[in-house]
């Protein structure tokens, strides 16, 4: 089995780990352990990061992330690849010794979490609290950008932000993973490419680590 850590955000992440991740990728070999950064809401850090990251290379045969682009401290004009890349160099000088790189690739989510929930609205009929008004109100947003990673034009029009707004009581820690269950990751990969991207290397580790060993 691969053991793979994924420094988390938060317990809203942690939970999208132990609840979808890991059903997904268990039955491929990869066995995926989240470790929540100690951090105080939003306050990610390339420095924090990557102490994390560092720390779990030891015991883990792979580390990757899983945190938000909105919120993170210190990124200025640098978008997420460009961030992920500060991540890794700061990966290298706190291991400093031949490593293989390969196994540490940083992720930041464009732009929340609650970004992949928009990839399939009709989800949130699942919440005891929804209305079709409520459904209509989360669609009209969808409908406006060309993928669920587009979302977010201020600090107050992130989609968490959007989805507290419409649905009063939305509980992000409880119904972010309930409704990224029902979605499904097939559903979030079509939808949101970057995502897609990084769960397609999750999937190929297994098969990259047998290679390795040939």
């Amino acid at each position: 089995m691969i053991r793979l850590a994924i420094v988390v955000e938060g317990p809203t992440e942690e939970a999208f780990v132990n609840q979808v991740l890991l059903n997904h990728l268990l039955p491929m070999g990869v066995v995926p352990t989240p470790f929540l950064i100690d951090h105080r809401g939003g306050n990610v850090t390339v420095d924090r990061l990557a102490v994390d990251m560092a720390t779990s290379f030891w015991n883990f045969d792979f580390v990757t992330s899983l945190v938000d682009f909105y919120g993170f401290r210190g990124r200025g004009q640098e978008g997420p690849d460009d961030l992920q890349i500060r991540i890794s160099d700061a990966v290298d000088s706190r291991i400093k010794r031949n490593w293989d790189q390969s196994r540490v690739f940083p992720y930041v989510q464009c732009h929340e979490f609650e970004s992949l929930l928009f990839s399939d609205v009709s989800a949130f009929s699942r919440l005891s609290t929804m209305s079709d008004r409520m459904l209509q109100e989360l669609a009209q947003i969808r409908s406006q950008f060309s993928t669920p990673e587009d979302i977010n034009d201020s600090r107050d029009s992130t989609p968490s932000k959007r989805i507290a707004r419409v649905i009063l009581g939305y509980n992000k820690r409880v119904d972010g993973p309930l409704l990224a269950t029902a979605i499904g990751l097939d559903k979030m990969r079509t939808e949101c490419p970057r995502f897609g991207a990084w769960l397609e290397h999750l999937e190929a580790l297994a098969t990259s680590s047998t290679n390795q060993a040939r």
